[in-house]
């Protein structure tokens, strides 16, 4: 083993260690729901943003409450509500007080909520799409543009939003460009029977666990640069390609399901989450490459949300679910040449 593949080794095995801190910490607060703290701090590490769906008092604003105590960030929440807007997010340019010595005023620019390390976006389609697009650039380009003046924002950067499924009324669906800057859409489920005693146990008692900081941003971004390290095979990367063209009811990849009930396809962002999504199981299972198996288990929650129904997909009740899950069983894991 040559003395760069150590050291990769050495990192993987911090990177194990660091995330089996974070996710113990989750679990003094969090109940259950572990495949939800596994896709959040999939998109912590990958640089990506995570959107989370379910009915109320799941914990999904609990867990990213707790998951920013656990890493030591900066947090901030914005509570999304139709009267919201952009300013309110992004900042603005207010008039500075008068100068000691010339006595002439200036502008100073106020920064909004956006500008801290991990952002909740509470009910995040409750807001129009203008203030909704004003995360776009965030999102995206980790900066803010306010009065002609861009803005970084501090590094590492997170967003989870939460959204309500069954509420209608003053709701504004998320448009098809920022959904797809979610790096995962995670669908919070009900607890079990045995998970709800313990809520209870936790909620009704004097006993209130506290999550612990045991990780900073530093090591955040350097655990973020080491999954970028890790290696995949061609044909593994090819799979991840076919899956992504098989949503395109118009590719030859397609699979029956798509083409009867898909719109519009997923774009090049499912694969790259597909990707680095693969590679941090990888990392977590001790592997400095990809299988295919990884690729297959993030399949869903990189996908599902990329995904367009047409007019008889919806009058149907297919759900974006059954297509990709559809895909994950008929893609085939080894395909032919790759043609130019």
């Amino acid at each position: 083993m040559s003395q760069e593949e150590q050291q990769i080794f050495e990192q993987a095995k911090r990177f194990r260690e660091a995330y089996a801190a974070v996710r113990q910490q989750l679990g003094r607060v969090i109940v259950g729901q572990q495949e939800i703290i596994d896709g959040v701090l999939t998109c912590l590490f990958t640089g990506g943003h995570a959107l989370l769906e379910g009915l109320p008092g799941l914990g999904k604003t609990l867990l990213i409450r707790s998951l920013s105590q656990a890493l030591s960030l900066k947090f901030s929440r914005i509570q999304f509500t139709p009267d919201l807007m952009p300013a309110d997010i992004t900042g603005t340019t207010i008039v500075s007080e008068p100068d000691a010595q010339t006595h002439t005023r200036g502008f100073k620019f106020q920064p909004g909520p956006i500008f801290a390390q991990i952002v909740l976006a509470d009910e995040i389609n409750r807001a129009t799409p203008k203030t909704q697009s004003a995360m776009l650039e965030a999102m995206q380009e980790r900066s803010v543009t306010v009065g002609g003046q861009t803005h970084e924002i501090s590094q590492p950067f997170f967003v989870m939003a939460t959204q309500n499924p069954i509420e209608q009324e003053g709701t504004y669906p998320l448009p098809e460009a920022q959904l797809d800057r979610f790096f995962f859409k995670l669908q919070v489920g009900h607890a079990t029977r045995q998970e709800m005693h313990t809520i209870l146990d936790r909620t009704t008692s004097g006993d209130q666990p506290a999550v612990e900081p045991v990780l900073d941003g530093e090591a955040i971004v350097g655990f973020q640069k080491l999954v970028r390290q890790v290696l995949i095979a061609p044909h593994v990367q090819d799979y991840a390609v076919r899956c992504t063209l098989a949503t395109h009811p118009g590719s030859e990849q397609a699979t029956k399901m798509v083409k009867q009930f898909s719109r519009f396809g997923a774009s090049p962002r499912a694969a790259q989450a597909m990707v680095l999504g693969a590679k941090v199981r990888a990392l977590l299972d001790g592997r400095a490459n990809v299988s295919t198996d990884d690729v297959k288990a993030v399949l869903l929650p990189a996908v599902r949300h990329r995904v367009l129904l047409n007019f008889e997909g919806q009058a149907e009740g297919v759900t974006t679910d059954m297509i990709v899950e559809d895909i994950q069983k008929s893609v085939p894991v080894e395909g032919g040449p790759v043609h130019a």
